[in-house]
C-alpha cells in the first residue's frame, strides 16, 4: 500500500514532535498521538501538556517523555527546544481554539512546523494575524481536517477533477450529532462546556465545531470557490451563548459558466445521529455520495445509469486513494486512519524540508489558507443570521 511503501523510501529518523495540550484525560490530544505513531514517521519528545505544572508533570510521566522536556509553559518550550541540538522539529496544537494562536505563533517564529487542530482559531482577527506570520516563517503549517484524510474522500475529489461528474450544479453538506441536546455543558462536562463558551471556542458554536468540517469536505471533494451565504443559526437549548444548529444556503464562483449552490445543515441537538457526516456532488453527468458512519464505500451514479458501489481498495478506486490506504479492501479504515493520513502527508512534506527538496505536488494536507475560509464561513454565517438570514459575501 501506498503509505507503507513511502516510508522506506523517504524516512531516514522519525521527525521529533513535540505538544501543547492534550494532558491526562484529553480526548483530541489522545486522537494526535495515536495517528501520529501509526505510520512510525514521528516520535513524541516534548510537551506542554497542561498549564498546570502537576498535571503537565502528570501527563509527561504518563507518556514516558523526558521530565526535562516536560513543560508547563509552550512558551518556554518553544523558545528551549529551538535552542536544543535534538529539539523538536514540529508541534501538534491540540488546545480549545482559543489557545490554537498564542502557541502557533511561538513556534512559527522559531521555524517550527505547526500540526494544528481545526477550527484555524477563535476569531478572524487572529487568523489573519496568523495567517501573515505564517508567510514569514520557513514552517510548515498544516491543520487537521482529518475527514479529507479518508481514501474515498479523496477518490471522490479526484473524480469530480478528471471531469466525471460533469460541471457541478449541486453541494449537499450535512454534519448532525445529539450530544448536546441537553445543557450538559451546566453540569460541568469538560468538552460541551468550552465548546459553548463564546470566550474559548469563538463565534461559532456547530458552525464552527462541525459546520467547518461540512464546509470544508464540500469544497475539498468539489474544488469549487464559495461566493456568498445566507444563513439562519439557532441556540435551542435554553440558555446556550452559541448555536446548536444552522442552516446554510451557498452560492459558488462560477467555473465553467456554471453557478454552483449548496446547502448545509450542521447540529448537535438532532437526537439519533451520532456524527452524521455526509456530502453529495451533483454535476451534469453525474452524482456522488459519501457518508463519515460507512467511509469505506462510495456511491457513484453516471447520469441515467444505474447507481454504482466504488469501495476502498476495489474495482474502481483510484491512484488518489490508494495513496492513503493502508490495509485490504473489506478490512474497515476509518477516524484515526483519515487523521494519521494528514500527519503521514505532513511528514512527506517535513522530510522534503529537511533536505532542502521540493514537496511533491501529490502531497495533500489542509492549510492554513483553509484554516482562514473556514473562520470566514463562521464569521459570514453569524453576521447572516444577525441580519435574518440575509446574504453575505464570503
Amino acid at each position: 500500500m501506498a503509505i507503507e511503501g513511502s516510508k522506506s523510501e523517504t524516512r531516514d529518523r522519525p521527525i521529533r514532535l513535540g505538544m501543547v495540550g492534550g494532558g491526562v484525560g484529553a480526548f483530541i490530544g489522545a486522537v494526535h498521538r495515536i495517528a501520529a505513531r501509526i505510520d512510525g514517521e514521528f516520535e513524541l519528545v516534548a510537551g506542554a501538556l497542561s498549564s498546570t505544572a502537576e498535571k503537565a508533570e502528570a501527563s509527561g510521566r504518563a507518556l514516558g517523555l523526558d521530565p526535562s522536556r516536560v513543560y508547563s509553559d509552550f512558551r518556554q518550550m518553544a523558545i528551549r527546544e529551538a535552542r536544543l541540538k535534538d529539539g523538536i522539529e514540529a508541534v501538534a496544537i491540540v488546545t480549545p481554539n482559543h489557545m490554537h494562536f498564542a502557541p502557533a505563533k511561538e513556534f512559527l517564529t522559531r521555524g517550527i512546523h505547526v500540526i494544528c487542530d481545526k477550527p484555524l482559531t477563535a476569531t478572524l482577527a487572529d487568523a489573519r494575524k496568523l495567517k501573515d506570520i505564517a508567510e514569514k516563517s520557513d514552517a510548515l503549517f498544516v491543520l487537521t481536517h482529518n475527514y479529507t484524510g479518508y481514501p474515498m474522500v479523496r477518490q471522490a475529489r479526484e473524480m469530480v477533477a478528471e471531469g466525471l461528474l460533469g460541471d457541478i450544479r449541486l453541494v449537499q453538506m450535512e454534519y448532525p450529532q445529539d450530544w448536546l441536546t441537553e445543557a450538559i455543558e451546566q453540569d460541568g462536562q469538560k468538552q460541551a462546556a468550552w465548546r459553548t463558551d463564546p470566550t474559548k471556542s469563538g463565534a461559532g458554536g456547530s458552525t464552527g465545531d462541525i459546520g467547518t468540517h461540512a464546509y470544508n469536505l464540500g469544497a475539498f471533494v468539489s474544488g469549487l470557490e464559495l461566493d456568498e451565504l445566507a444563513a439562519d443559526l439557532d441556540s435551542f437549548v435554553p440558555g446556550r451563548a452559541l448555536d446548536d444548529n444552522a442552516h446554510v444556503m451557498m452560492r459558488f464562483k462560477e467555473k465553467n459558466g456554471v453557478r454552483a449552490k449548496g446547502m448545509l445543515w450542521c447540529s448537535q441537538v438532532a437526537p439519533g445521529h451520532e456524527n452524521g457526516l455526509k456530502v453529495r456532488v451533483y454535476g451534469t453527468r453525474g452524482g456522488l455520495e459519501w457518508v463519515q458512519a460507512d467511509p469505506n464505500y462510495l456511491w457513484y451514479t453516471p447520469f441515467g445509469e444505474p447507481k454504482r458501489l466504488i469501495t476502498r481498495g476495489g474495482a474502481g478506486s483510484g491512484a488518489a486513494a490508494a495513496r492513503v490506504t493502508r490495509i485490504p479492501s473489506g478490512h474497515p479504515e476509518g477516524y484515526l486512519e483519515g487523521f494519521a493520513n494528514i500527519y503521514a502527508e505532513a511528514a512527506r512534506a517535513i522530510y522534503a524540508r529537511r533536505k532542502g527538496e521540493t514537496i511533491d505536488a501529490a502531497v495533500t494536507y489542509p492549510t492554513l489558507e483553509d484554516g482562514i475560509k473556514g473562520m470566514l464561513f463562521v464569521d459570514a454565517c453569524v453576521k447572516s443570521s444577525k441580519k435574518n438570514g440575509a446574504w453575505v459575501k464570503v
